[in-house]
């Protein structure tokens, strides 16, 4: 595998005990990582967009969190809504200003 352009990063709020519990858990992120996925392949961008789900970034009141490497682009209070908006950026090298923290 070559090493992708992009890196998405999506808060599953697993905490350092291994429990999964906070705010990005229960507003769903975990169905983010998967339309994210889904997305990034419909887009063929799999060679180009890693997806990885991550434990939690500590901004709970912002959540769900999606970070994306190298460009270190930060979103908060993401929504299935956005997956599009996002990667639309990401494609276009812009930022989704409105989900920008």
């Amino acid at each position: 595998m070559q090493k992708p352009g992009s890196h998405i990063f999506i808060c599953a709020s697993t905490r350092l005990n291994g429990k999964v519990q906070g705010s990005c858990k229960n507003k769903a992120s975990h169905n983010l990582v998967e339309m994210f996925s889904e997305e990034i392949m419909d887009r063929d961008l799999e060679d180009e967009v890693m997806i990885t789900s991550t434990g939690c970034v500590g901004i709970c009141e912002k959540g769900p969190i999606v970070m994306i490497y190298p460009q270190q682009t930060w979103y908060g209070e993401v929504t299935e809504d956005d997956v599009d908006d996002i990667l639309d950026a990401l494609e276009e090298g812009t930022v989704v200003d409105r989900l920008s923290i």
